[in-house]
Parts: structure tokens; C-alpha cells; sequence
């Protein structure tokens, strides 16, 4: 295989969204290692999913009807792993563009021999829109999406009302969608946008954050933050129509 990289747009080939307009993501020129390679050229036709594969009938994806798990942006994959094995009558579809974390991914899957894992590597707004049909999903994490700090950035941030809405459509009444991030200021923009969301209830009766559930892993980022005294903030909506 070529080297790698996530510069997949410059070439017009299988791009990485087909999307138009404002993006929650930039695209970094990030390698593989040689180990991420090796695991995403000998497990990319066994665990990756594409858009070119239209939309998926996940009992034929995973060969059972189990409750269903989508992850948006999983980074380096050591979460959603953690998630996967330790609930292995679950199953979980990973959505990352940039290849490092997905080579990562896939060698930590065949490292603890996951069977439960599919990985696309594209804009999870085309995996929302070409690929998952309706009521299919039982749960969807974000955590620690890009913050955009700037406030001029702001309508960069991937919770907007827009993308929640198209959220509920895929999951199945009294599916959760759970956020977690780190910045206070994100955390109330969330906050604010699922509290006036069409379709969504909180899980919290007295309203606002969460307790972080106990199936949420703690990443090694998330523990230096909190050594830190930085704050980190769940929130746990269903979908009630």
C-alpha cells in the first residue's frame, strides 16, 4: 500500500466528504506508523465500511440484531475499543477521518481480537445522510469533539440543532444520544442545544449535566485534564418521538 496520509482530497478520489459548506473538521497531513499501516492493509476489508456500500442493513454487517453503538470521531480508537470489548454482546460502528486513529484502531481490534467493530473513515455527516437507515441506532457518542474555541469558529462545532435533528431520525425511540466534552463553553452551547431540541429528553429529571456513566472510558487525556482541575461534562439525552 502507499504511504497513507490524510491528504485523500487532493487527489478527487473517494474524498472524505461530499458535503458542501462549513466543516467541523480540518483534514491534518498525519502518517501512520508502521504498525497502523500494517493493521488497516490486513483489516480494512474485513472491518471497514464505505459510502460506496450505501445503506447498511447492520444485522447483515454484524450477523446478529444486538444493540447498536455509533461513535463520532473516536480519535485514536482506545475508547471505543475499551467500550467494545468490555460489552462484546453489543455491537459499535466507529466514524473517524483521519487514518492514524483508524489504523489505530484496527490494530488495537485484531490485538484484542474484536469482532464487534466496524470503522468508517469518512465525514460522519455522509455516514448519517448515504448510510445508516433509520430508528437503527441505540446509542451515539460525541466525546470531546473539536471546542473551536474562537468565537469566530463557533459555527464549526459539530452540535449544532441541524446535526441533532438528523441524529434523532437514526435512532430508535428512547435511544440516547450522549456528549462529553472538556470546554465549559462548548458544554453549555450543548447544553442549550439539546435542551430546545425537537424529539429529545434529558436523561436527568432535575435537568442539566450528567455523573459520567460508567461505560464511558476515562482517556488518558481526559485523566491529565482532571489533574489539571479541568472540568469535563456529560450529557445524556434520549430520543422520546
Amino acid at each position: 500500500m502507499t504511504d497513507q496520509t490524510d491528504n485523500r482530497e487532493s487527489s478527487g478520489e473517494n474524498p472524505v466528504t461530499t458535503r458542501r459548506g462549513v466543516r467541523s473538521f480540518v483534514l491534518r497531513q498525519g502518517r501512520m506508523t508502521e504498525g497502523q499501516k500494517k493493521a488497516y492493509d490486513r483489516l480494512w476489508p474485513e472491518y471497514g465500511l464505505t459510502r460506496e456500500d450505501g445503506m447498511i442493513d447492520p444485522r447483515q454487517v454484524f450477523g446478529r440484531d444486538n444493540m447498536l453503538n455509533l461513535e463520532i470521531g473516536f480519535g485514536m480508537g482506545r475508547s471505543l475499543a475499551d467500550m467494545a470489548e468490555a460489552a462484546p454482546e453489543q455491537d459499535f460502528i466507529g466514524v473517524e477521518v483521519h487514518l492514524p486513529g483508524v489504523g489505530a484502531l484496527l490494530k488495537e481490534v485484531e490485538e484484542r481480537g474484536l469482532k464487534n467493530v466496524r470503522v468508517y473513515s469518512i465525514d460522519a455527516n455522509d455516514v448519517i445522510d448515504l448510510c445508516l437507515p433509520e430508528a437503527c441506532l441505540d446509542r451515539v457518542m460525541v466525546f470531546f469533539p473539536d471546542p473551536w474555541p474562537k468565537k469566530k469558529h463557533h459555527k464549526r462545532r459539530l452540535v449544532q440543532p441541524e446535526f441533532v435533528q438528523r441524529i434523532r431520525h437514526k435512532l430508535r425511540v428512547g435511544g440516547v444520544l450522549h456528549l462529553a466534552t472538556d470546554w465549559e463553553n462548548y458544554a453549555e452551547h450543548m447544553l442549550e442545544v439539546m435542551n430546545e431540541a425537537e424529539g429529545f429528553a434529558n436523561t436527568q429529571e432535575q435537568g442539566g449535566y450528567s455523573p459520567r456513566p460508567e461505560e464511558r472510558p476515562i482517556t488518558k487525556f481526559e485523566k491529565r485534564g482532571e489533574n489539571l482541575g479541568h472540568g469535563v461534562w456529560d450529557l445524556l439525552f434520549y430520543r422520546t418521538n
